[in-house]
């Protein structure tokens, strides 16, 4: 009985009663260990002493937790719900100090009221707290609460579902024994007190919104700020810096490459930072969809400076690229200029000893088209050399609000230099070419001379072949042979206009041989051919000639006595005309048996033997009608003798 009492007086005491009369029991909670034991003895001890109507009236129950911890709170209810679950009808709890920092479920209780038998209320619990955290949402200090005020706001929320619960209850009446119960007046004033607070804690939270929406916003802009900054810094201190530096455009193709390369390295730095400017540029974008007007001139501010500096390094980089391009194809060209320079220089030096005419002319074709070709590369490179000079002079932009002149006489020069070099090399080339042009054309005379000196010794031979073949007929009269002795002359005179022709080739191929300082492989028997051939050609026509006058004479003599009559004395022939005719005629059969013979011994005939047969059986044939014509004169004159005799005795 002594330990119960010191229990009852530690853990218990009467409080009075309730609105519904029913008795209130506070169990006050401490720091230290709580037997469940003596809380469970003490307690079957008090529910011994009312009677068994006060008990049905059900019991208030008050469990003070503010000095104790919610584990300990959980269990005293439990205990209450094994011990006394028909008596009790209320319980109360006192929050323990530190349960709403812990965000712990403080509703379950009610959540399984059928199970426990009996309502739990935490009313205190949430007026107090939701007074302290409505003060924090309205403080304007920079520091945030540390607590999650959706929470709050779902726990008062759940505080007024549970009293307007209450109260529905309340209403419908019933309870243990049949008696009423009401809500206790407590639990309808807290009502209206939850919603004001609840209203109060919702505009707090919507001002609280507000402030965390705009510090967003600031920490936001603040941080593409930073940025901005620090992609600004970089493009204008070490990515300006990296261009400054880089000004050369190389004095080869090796180095131009080598050049490139660096450039390809210093680009793929800046594309780092411009992937941090789009990313920045969207993100500014994006706010400035937002419309909100007080930060609009600052991130348009920023948005320009970080174009400005992006934009102005990406066209300084292009510059760059666009100089060390435009430097490659210089050197490129001046390469295969300098090769084909080289190779040109290479025919010019070699000998010329080509087999004919066709061969020099198409290597002065092959010349000609080196040469155009090296004038057309001089063409190209003078124009991409003074397009990268354009460049070059161009006023480059290192800095905002200073401009820089990148030193480039170095370059200019070196330009300069290479197409004056090669303009030289080609001049050079030029004089050489036209050295060698002269020499090649004096060589295309030259063959052609001989060549043509060649047909006129062929030219001399087809006309002495004619004269022996087929100028072979002597003619059938006086004036037939007249005829062919005048076409002879003018044959010869043919022949003689190819021979001088052939002399002349000969002698100009003597002086271009002298002027090439060469010796021609033909000329040297050429000439002897030509010599030869005409010779033989001279000997044929003379004789030839010599055939034609014999049968003029031949003929004419015939001719003279055949016109003649032979009754008419007057007109008698006298003897020695026969005899021309004979002689002449006898001659002219030999010299058609005779052959022409050339000044080297060899001999040639004219015509065939037949031909020559012919010629001789027409002159045999006029030979025998003078003969004919003589033995009819004689007969004449015997006749004319006798009549004289017999005249003579009869004058006598």
């Amino acid at each position: 009985l002594i330990a119960s009492c010191n229990v009852m007086r530690l853990y218990s005491s009467t409080r009075g009663k309730d609105r519904r009369s029913g008795l209130i029991l506070t169990i006050p909670l401490c720091t230290e260990q709580t037997s469940m034991e003596e809380l469970s003895a003490t307690l079957d001890y008090l529910l011994s002493i009312p009677s068994e109507k006060c008990k049905a009236r059900g019991f208030t129950v008050i469990v003070d937790g503010r000095k104790s911890q919610w584990n300990i709170v959980k269990t005293v209810v439990l205990m209450l719900q094994n011990v006394i679950p028909a008596e009790v009808s209320l319980v109360c709890v006192v929050k323990p100090d530190e349960f709403w920092d812990k965000k712990v479920t403080h509703f379950c209780f009610w959540k399984e009221k059928d199970r426990l038998g009996f309502e739990v209320s935490v009313l205190e619990v949430f007026c107090f707290s939701g007074q302290r955290k409505s003060t924090c949402l309205s403080s304007e200090s920079n520091i945030l609460p540390s607590f999650d005020p959706e929470t709050v706001l779902q726990t008062g929320h759940e505080l007024l579902s549970e009293l307007q619960q209450r109260r529905f209850n309340g209403s419908e009446g019933g309870g243990g024994g049949g008696t009423a119960w009401s809500p206790m007046d407590d639990e309808l004033l807290a009502q209206p007190q939850v919603m004001k607070l609840l209203d109060s804690l919702r505009e707090q939270y919507t001002k609280y919104q507000e402030v965390c929406r705009q510090r967003s916003k600031r920490s936001q802009l603040e941080e593409i700020q930073t940025k901005v900054m620090q992609v600004v810094n970089w493009l204008e201190g070490p990515g300006t810096e990296q261009l400054r530096t880089q000004w050369g455009i190389g004095d080869s193709i090796r180095a131009s490459q080598a050049l490139q390369q660096k450039h390809e390295e210093i680009e793929s730095q800046h594309s780092e930072w411009f992937a941090v400017y789009v990313e920045l540029n969207q993100q500014i974008a994006a706010l400035l969809s937002a419309g909100d007007e007080e930060d609009l001139m600052e991130l348009k501010g920023l948005q320009q400076q970080l174009s400005d500096a992006c934009y102005r390094q990406a066209s300084q980089l292009e510059f760059r690229q666009n100089i060390l391009q435009s430097a490659h194809e210089f050197h490129m060209t001046a390469q295969d200029l300098s090769q084909q320079l080289d190779g040109l220089l290479g025919m010019l030096c070699a000998d010329v000893a080509p087999a004919d005419g066709a061969a020099i002319q198409q290597t002065l074709k092959h010349l000609e088209e080196k040469l155009k070709s090296v004038e057309g590369a001089l063409q190209s490179l003078r124009e991409k050399g003074q397009v990268l000079l354009d460049q070059m002079s161009t006023q480059t932009s290192f800095s905002y609000g200073k401009d820089v002149s990148i030193e480039n006489k170095e370059n200019i020069d070196h330009i300069h230099s290479v197409m004056e070099d090669m303009q030289l090399r080609k001049q050079r080339c030029e004089d050489m070419v036209d050295v060698r042009r002269l020499k090649m054309l004096q060589m295309v005379q030259l063959f052609k001379c001989e060549e043509d000196a060649s047909q006129a010794v062929e030219w001399l031979g087809e006309l002495l072949d004619a004269l022996l073949k087929t100028h072979i007929r002597l003619g059938d009269d006086s004036q037939e042979t007249k005829v062919l002795l005048e076409k002879h002359k003018k044959f010869v005179d043919v022949a003689q206009s190819t021979y001088d022709y052939g002399r002349q080739l000969l002698q100009a191929t003597v002086v271009l041989c002298q002027s090439l300082r060469c010796t021609t492989r033909s000329s040297g028997d050429t000439l002897p051919r030509l010599n030869r051939v005409w010779k033989q050609f001279t000997v044929t026509s003379d004789e030839r000639q010599h055939r034609l006058e014999m049968a003029i004479a031949f003929h004419t003599a015939a001719e003279k006595i055949l016109r003649e009559s032979p009754e008419l004395a007057e007109l008698m022939v006298d003897v020695e005309a026969y005899e021309e005719v004979e002689t002449v005629g006898k001659g002219l059969l030999d010299r058609l048996t005779v052959p022409v013979i050339f000044p080297d011994g060899s001999e040639q005939f004219f015509g065939s033997p037949g031909d020559m047969a012919s010629s001789a059986e027409s002159i045999r044939e006029r030979m025998k009608l003078v003969e004919e014509k003589r033995f009819l004169q004689e007969e004449a004159e015997q006749r004319l003798d006798e009549e004289a005799l017999e005249a003579g005795p009869r004058e006598s």
